[in-house]
């Protein structure tokens, strides 16, 4: 097993498990993710998800024991399935929460940054290596750029060089540091309180985002307005926020 994807109420946990090879992704990860990603996507009861890996490190890049049995044709198709299952992380209906420890290089890297909030332990590093060894990173550039920016994103995918969880931070990389050995029990409490909050509104909140940051008409009011017309939850939450307010006299 290279994956494994645990639901528990309102917050999914997907944890990549290639400790041996610190989570390095193949072609079968590829395959286990697109399956966990295919059921979050029907999970309607889910609202956050939270993405980790096994053992030493978050993910430590495409394995690259297969690379040179890669053709072209070979290399290239496969770029492209990895840059589809960076897209539809971005595109989850759910909130997506990498917590990174240990390393998150190259496509690990890519994999963090596809996600809406990172949260990295202290000692975590993160880094793009790819130039290093004579080749560009295949896909999740467009992500990087979005996530953190042209002048940042630039100096990650040139130099290739690696960068502690704290520089990550200040180059919008990552969310959150936490100390070492409060990652976990950090990440599940922000998940649980993410997943309070009516599943609707998030996956519209996310939506407009990924629209605005493509070019595209948010359509913010329209989702407001459906909200307030026809969302159950939202009406009910509404009307318990009104009745607190009677209540407290304000």
């Amino acid at each position: 097993m290279t994956l494994s994807l645990t639901l528990d109420g309102a917050v999914a946990r997907l944890t990549l498990e290639r400790p041996e090879t610190l989570n390095a992704l193949n072609r079968e990860m590829a395959a286990h993710l697109e399956s966990a990603l295919a059921r979050l996507e029907a999970a309607r009861e889910v609202s956050a998800v939270v993405l980790s890996g096994n053992g030493r490190a978050f993910c430590a890049g495409n394995d690259i024991a297969e690379m040179p049995s890669l053709a072209r044709a070979d290399a290239e198709a496969l770029a492209r399935r990895w840059q589809d299952i960076i897209d539809r992380f971005a595109r989850l209906p759910q909130v997506t929460i990498a917590a990174v420890h240990g390393y998150a290089l190259g496509g690990g890297c890519m994999l963090a940054a596809a996600q809406d909030l990172r949260l990295a332990a202290a000692s975590a590093r993160f880094g793009l290596p790819e130039v290093t060894l004579g080749f560009n990173p295949s896909y999740g550039i467009a992500r990087l750029l979005d996530v953190m920016g042209g002048a940042h994103a630039r100096e990650l995918l040139l130099t290739g060089r690696s960068i502690d969880a704290a520089e990550a931070q200040r180059m919008g990389l990552v969310t959150r540091v936490v100390p070492d050995g409060a990652l976990e029990e950090t990440t599940a409490a922000l998940a649980t309180e993410v997943a309070r909050h009516p599943r609707a509104g998030l996956a519209a909140t996310k939506a407009i985002v990924a629209d605005i940051r493509a070019g595209r008409s948010g359509a913010e009011a329209q989702a407001y307005a459906a909200a307030l017309s026809s969302d159950e939850a939202a009406r009910a939450r509404i009307a318990e926020f009104i009745a607190r307010k009677k209540e407290g006299g304000a």
